[in-house]
């Protein structure tokens, strides 16, 4: 029964395995009205931390674990306009924050959006996927040019939600190109079951490339693999409103849970970043700032939850060169200082220096970083990483 199954189902469609690195398996349709290709890729990722303290060094743990484990699928559906990814997170990182939000599930789904091109340079996506925030964490975790994002991102970024996103791009001249995207989200992040307990998000960014497209989409990848024969930049700026938030880091963080329901406040998020590349040569640049409407969640008797909007700004600046052998240095710095007042944090600083091996691009990457982390409240602290990125 097995053997016929398979037999009519290499009937019903063409089925090829591309090289390495663009997939594991190709299916297109016998009328060519759909088609899949299913991909799948592992990170896996070992790191040891010291505290610094009075000069001294003191030994504090090190860990090895899979940071990431993903199956990708992506394609068209019914003509070739109407495109759908699809992508899910097996590593327990890739699922952790299962709670009552969640119906108190793993949060297997990362990506489950469909694209449609409807008309010229008009596309509409709904679902599922990472809103058009900052540049650093739009660029995939598998595509980054250092062992992982800075803490720019990790304490502003938007990250992904459930919505709807129209997106258009207009030339100018011969190379002139303006990208504009605008989303409309539930404002609570990912894999949320329990409804819509604030306001919506709303989000609009502006992209301007005045050389023209980057060569294999290199604005969106980290390190100069494409090396761009001539010149090319990208400016942009983000603006995102979040409006009633229930959440710590606008539609990320804790629930802001209080002892008659949700603190609600609007909670506004600016991006301005730019990526340029030339040859082995790349440089990319950002800054971020959050600020909230009411940062501190009180009960109704003004007794502080404990719960506060993280707002403040940062800047992360990263440059790197990629050899002709397909090593690369990279180094970054990223600087975030929170309100302390209302976070209790202050400011923190990053100083990382990389170095990568590119086998076959990022489809299989050996890299290393080191990274001394400045904290106002806290010890300073030194990290190292090793990790290896495989894509199929």
């Amino acid at each position: 029964m097995l053997l016929l199954m398979s037999t009519a189902a290499v009937k019903a469609q063409e089925v090829t395995a591309p090289k390495f690195g663009k997939g594991l398996l190709n299916i297109v349709g016998q009328d060519s009205t759909w088609s899949m290709n299913f991909s799948a890729r592992v990170q896996l990722l070992s790191g040891s931390t010291w505290f610094i303290e009075d000069d001294n060094f003191e030994y504090d743990r090190t860990n090895t674990l899979i940071r990431r484990s993903r199956l990708k699928f992506k394609g068209h559906l019914f003509n070739p306009k109407v495109t759908y990814k699809m992508e899910f997170g097996l590593s327990n990182r890739d699922m952790g924050g299962a709670s009552a939000f969640t119906n108190n599930a793993p949060r297997f789904i990362m990506d489950a959006v469909l694209k449609w091109n409807f008309y010229e340079n008009f596309e509409l996506w709904a679902g599922q996927t990472k809103l058009p925030g900052n540049i650093e964490r739009v660029i995939s975790s598998g595509d980054l040019q250092l062992v992982d994002r800075s803490v720019v991102n990790s304490r502003f970024n938007i990250d992904r939600d459930m919505g709807v996103q129209l997106r258009h791009h207009i030339t100018l001249g011969n190379s002139f190109l303006i990208r504009e995207k605008i989303a409309l989200s539930q404002g609570e992040g990912r894999n949320v079951t329990t409804g819509n307990l604030g306001g919506h998000q709303y989000t609009g960014r502006l992209e301007v490339l005045p050389f023209g497209k980057f060569a294999n989409k290199g604005d969106y990848r980290g390190a100069a693999l494409d090396r761009q024969e001539t010149p090319k930049l990208m400016v942009a700026a983000t603006y995102d409103m979040n409006k009633d938030a229930v959440r710590t880091r606008s539609n990320m963080g804790s629930y802001m849970e209080t002892d008659y329901g949700f603190h609600q406040t609007d909670i506004n998020t600016f991006f301005a970043d730019m990526m340029f590349k030339y040859k082995g040569f790349s440089f990319m640049g950002e800054y971020a700032k959050r600020t909230a409407d009411d940062p501190v969640a009180t009960n109704l008797d003004g007794t502080a939850t404990g719960d506060v909007v993280w707002v403040g700004d940062g800047l992360n600046l990263m440059s790197g060169y990629l050899f002709k052998n397909n090593y690369e240095v990279t180094g970054r710095y990223s600087n975030v200082t929170l309100d302390e007042s209302i976070t209790g944090i202050g400011e923190e600083n990053q100083y990382t220096l990389g170095l990568s091996k590119y086998f076959v691009g990022h489809k299989l990457k050996l890299q290393t970083d080191v990274t001394l982390l400045d904290f106002d409240a806290s010890p300073d602290r030194l990290q190292w990483r090793l990790q290896l990125d495989f894509h199929f």
